[in-house]
């Protein structure tokens, strides 16, 4: 009986490492891409598929891979699109300054700096969570280089909000510390839902183990300078689709671009939260069925849609 017990132990073990070994390296693996400069900074991105340019801004904390190719929304797209994914600097592959200035308005100029560099006058911008915060301030700094703006998990954060301002000093502090930011995920404004334990401790982990801390908490710093003002939002002048989780803390800010932004298509995806939006299915086609149709020339007026729940496989993504 002991050696049964015994046995069966460690069988348990050695499935449980294998588990734990494949899931690591589908988490620290990357798609060997290009790499380009970006005034002094090098960074990293691949490209995908033939048509209209689709860039892709991923979210806070994680890389190209963990945000679009592990959900499957990279693949997907490239089956009708030249989709560039981008590492932001201070994250994956890309250089992680530690210096304050080299982030807030430089993570937008990278976006045209990256156009540049592929000889791209115009593109499709998609951008999750920071990427949706980048993506917005592209269409108002940048309107004739994109074709349409895709802000996902993000909307408009206003930079009056002292609420907002406040977590991110409070983000800031738990980064330089070491302490990672699982507790503070999902805390950025007044009335807000509180984050999930999965995504407090998938966020934590990132923060903590797999990037550099003083590089996010310098980016962290830069973040007030990706906001808008209200009268920017109005002056938006390319197509907009805003797609968020109903249970999703940021989507007060997404919701807060309807009767602000002219030409805007908003999408609710019900059930879905910060983390787990990126790998269900409805977010990739409301999508993929907006860039068809701003690719065939079709535009459409402001629309409300609510989306219901329905799991499609991959991996999480956070922002």
């Amino acid at each position: 009986m002991l050696i049964r017990l015994f046995l069966g132990a460690v069988v348990l073990l050695v499935v449980v490492f294998a588990i734990a070994t494949l899931v690591f390296f589908r988490i620290t693996h990357r798609v060997e891409g290009e790499y380009f400069d970006s005034n002094g900074v090098r960074l990293h991105y691949t490209v995908q598929g033939e048509g209209e340019p689709v860039v892709l801004l991923h979210g806070f904390a994680v890389n190209a891979d963990l945000n679009w190719r592990l959900p499957g929304i990279t693949q997907a797209l490239a089956e009708e699109f030249r989709v560039i994914a981008l590492d932001l600097r201070g994250h994956g592959l890309s250089e992680k300054p530690r210096d304050v200035r080299q982030y807030g308005m430089q993570m937008v100029h990278d976006v045209t700096r990256l156009l540049d560099h592929l000889q791209i006058g115009k593109a499709h911008v998609v951008g999750y969570s920071l990427g949706g915060l980048i993506t917005i301030k592209l269409a108002t700094t940048y309107p004739e280089r994109l074709l349409t703006a895709s802000p996902l998990g993000a909307g408009w954060e206003r930079t009056d909000n002292s609420a907002f301002l406040g977590s991110l000093g409070e983000l800031e502090r738990a980064l330089k510390s070491g302490r990672g930011i699982g507790p503070l995920a999902g805390r950025l404004g007044s009335e807000r839902e509180k984050p999930g334990l999965l995504h407090t401790g998938w966020v934590r982990f990132m923060t903590r183990y797999l990037n550099d801390g003083h590089a996010l908490s310098a980016m962290v710093r830069g973040i007030p300078d990706l906001t808008v003002e209200e009268e920017a939002l109005r002056t938006i002048s390319v197509p907009v689709c805003g797609i968020v989780g109903s249970r999703d803390p940021l989507r007060v800010g997404v919701e807060a671009l309807k009767g602000r932004v002219p030409d805007l298509r908003l999408v609710i995806v019900e059930g879905a939260d910060h983390i787990r939006a990126p790998r269900r299915r409805e977010l990739l086609e409301a999508l993929r069925g907006f860039l068809r149709q701003q690719s065939s020339g079709k535009t459409s007026p402001e629309i409300g849609v609510s989306v219901p729940r329905a799991m499609a496989p991959g991996v999480e993504g956070i922002g």
